[in-house]
């Protein structure tokens, strides 16, 4: 297993090695292999390439995000130019029924409500806004509309694992309150981890996904 000091290494070489980064703003602080990025990147799509560039890094068991997204000058814009053309984006995307989604933008932070029917949309929504220029960040409060039994959330989330060629089935717990799902257990890696909570958020019916699942090496 990697000391921190090793991760930490690993992570910083991780960032230089991404080229939509300027890692020299990026500070990374790792402890019981728990990292937290910090500095400071110039939009959100920097912030969250980072955030993926750390999770690609093995050893990583968590990641605590605290950068700050500073906009160049020329890239800064009114809240209004924002949420007329993030409106514009959402209306033009095939995936989202018209109408569904509602957008409002406060100091360059976009916030997404409304109801759609799947998880798929929910994510459609969100990518297609936050790498609009002046976007700080997006907060996702699209709601999806329940459409089946706790039951067979349930039972079609553990059959969905079962089948996936990398996720060991026998170590992860799907509860169901309503249509909440908590998911627990143990993974062996990052991508897993995006496997299962992928997998259960493909169940229709699924309101939300509460992760509790824990990074085992």
């Amino acid at each position: 297993m990697k000391t921190d000091d090793q991760l930490k290494q690993d992570i910083n070489a991780e960032l230089r090695w991404e080229p939509s980064l300027h890692a020299a703003e990026i500070g990374v602080v790792v402890k019981g292999g728990v990292v937290t990025l910090v500095g400071h990147v110039g939009s959100y799509a920097e912030k969250l390439h980072a955030e993926h560039a750390a999770q690609r890094v093995k050893g990583v068991q968590a990641i605590a995000v605290a950068l700050d997204v500073t906009l160049l000058a020329e890239n800064t814009r009114e809240d209004a130019d924002i949420a007329r053309t993030a409106k514009n984006v959402l209306e033009w995307l095939s995936v989202i029924p018209q109408r569904s989604v509602n957008v409002l933008v406060e100091n360059g932070w976009i916030t997404l409500s409304g109801d759609v029917d799947w998880q798929y949309q929910r994510v459609a929504a969100k990518s297609a806004v936050r790498y609009l220029m002046g976007v700080k960040g997006v907060s996702n409060e699209i709601s999806i509309r329940p459409h089946t039994s706790p039951g067979a959330i349930k039972s079609d989330i553990e059959a969905a694992l079962k089948r996936s060629a990398h996720t060991d089935a026998e170590h992860i717990q799907v509860e169901l309150h309503g249509a909440d799902v908590t998911l627990s257990g143990k993974v062996h890696s990052w991508a897993e981890r995006d496997m299962v909570r992928h997998s259960a958020w493909n169940s229709p019916g699924v309101r939300k996904v509460v992760d509790n699942m824990v990074v085992s090496l």
